[in-house]
């Protein structure tokens, strides 16, 4: 089963949607997203929580 999380789940506006499956394979896409879209340049493990908390199975 695939795992999802969608780019506006982190209040973005935006209509991205990172697919894996794995939450390991998910987090590396979703990174890599924000720092080439939305110019994040740190990832905190404040916002790794966050953002496994918003992944869903799909």
């Amino acid at each position: 089963m695939a795992k999802t999380i969608h780019c506006s789940d982190m209040g973005a506006d935006c209509a991205f949607v990172a697919r894996g499956e794995t939450l390991e394979e998910v987090l590396a896409i979703g990174a890599e997203h924000g720092k080439e879209v939305h110019g994040i340049t740190e990832i905190t493990p404040e916002m790794v929580e966050k953002v496994k908390s918003l992944i869903r199975d799909e």
